[in-house]
């Protein structure tokens, strides 16, 4: 279901349309003109995910449209904070585009990188993919009683993704969150890192593995590492034992790309 309220509404935990709390498969899409951000995502004041989205953003109908079109397959009710007009206009100039199109748009990526901790990593290995929090929960009783997203109002559904980044410091700020038991968003903290794994985007999207959510490209459950890792970079292949996030990230994105010089990130340090 679809409901609109005035672009300038500000979320709280009570739809404006029905006059009663949000439930559990509701999100809102707020399309703004906020010179602030281009895309900000999570929850306050009490309501359920949303997605802000900047009209200054570059390609900010792909946003729209990949948030719309993803959240309806799952079945989700979505308050759209827009002119209806808005909408329809980005769902029209991203016709034959859909949020799981089977190559990448031309500012998309070409590389996706994935952090993980050192017990990640073993794991990894030993499973020869990438699997997303909920079949690692359900493969092992004694796995992390909760992603460690939830704490930022993440929805359930991520549960069942590989998220990635661009090659920029937030998966390993993840990881610092998680040995800190707290979101810990200081990149020059001490922590213990364990891989990052660079993926090849456009492999991921031709083989129709790889989901636009509007604010993250992803994976539904599982990556294999054969045939779309490029490269792993671990701290002792760098010579390392502690780092910090800004450390680490800097360092191996230059491993990175010392051995794929044809493979630019798109947010290297």
């Amino acid at each position: 279901m679809l409901w609109f309220t005035a672009p300038d509404w500000v979320e709280c935990a009570q739809n404006p349309v029905t006059g009663r709390p949000f439930g559990d498969s509701d999100v809102i899409l707020r399309l703004t003109d906020s010179s602030g951000y281009r895309l900000l995502c999570g929850a306050r004041n009490g309501s359920p995910y949303a997605l802000l989205v900047s009209r200054l953003a570059a390609h900010w109908e792909y946003a729209v449209s990949d948030f719309l079109r993803y959240q309806q397959e799952l079945g989700h009710n979505v308050l759209c904070a827009m002119d209806e007009a808005d909408r329809a206009h980005a769902l029209a100039a991203t016709a034959g585009h859909p949020h799981d199109e089977r190559a990448l748009r031309p500012w998309e990526p070409s590389v996706l990188v994935h952090s993980t901790t050192p017990q990640g990593w073993t794991g990894i290995l030993r499973d020869g993919a990438v699997r997303c929090w909920r079949a690692l929960h359900a493969q092992h009783a004694d796995w992390e009683p909760a992603p460690i997203g939830a704490r930022l109002g993440d929805p359930p559904d991520f549960s069942d993704y590989v998220m990635f980044s661009t090659g920029h410091v937030a998966g390993e700020i993840v990881v610092l969150s998680k040995q800190t038991d707290r979101i810990n968003m200081d990149e020059n903290a001490s922590y213990t890192p364990g891989a990052r794994l660079y993926f090849d985007a456009a492999a991921l999207a031709r083989d129709g593995l790889l989901i636009r959510d509007g604010a993250h490209l992803k994976v539904r459950q599982e990556v294999p590492l054969l045939p779309y890792l490029l490269c792993a970079i671990t701290p002792q292949q760098l010579g390392l034992e502690r780092s910090t996030p800004n450390e680490f990230t800097r360092l191996a994105n230059a491993e990175f790309a010392k051995a794929h010089p044809e493979l630019p990130l798109a947010d290297a340090q």
